[in-house]
């Protein structure tokens, strides 16, 4: 069984025991939280299809950790003006470990 959830204005396709890298949320460790924002459940008996979400489905996930991804290096330049600026981001994740996919 697959589902597609929506969180952090991003999709993902999950399956119980994937571990995915999603938009930060709020939790401790070890924690439980739940995604109600299913768009797309999947098994050997067919795909229920939301629109936009499908009723009553949820996965439910523990969160593992909340770390800080890879430097991302921004350089901008205007030519013949003698300006250049270097700026660096690092986006915040959580680690998150599927549990169960309820349909």
């Amino acid at each position: 069984m697959f589902a597609i959830i929506e969180t952090g204005g991003k999709q993902y396709r999950v399956q119980a025991g994937d571990i995915v890298f999603i938009e930060k949320i709020e939790g401790e460790a070890q924690s439980s939280v739940t995604f109600d924002k299913v768009a797309l459940v999947g098994d050997e008996n067919g795909t229920k299809i939301g629109a936009p979400y499908v009723d009553g489905a949820t996965v439910t996930a523990t969160l593992l950790k909340t770390a800080k991804g890879k430097k991302v290096t921004v350089w901008t330049y205007k030519p013949k003006k003698s300006s250049q600026r270097k700026m660096g981001h690092r986006q915040l994740y959580t680690q998150v470990r599927i549990e169960a996919i309820n349909a």
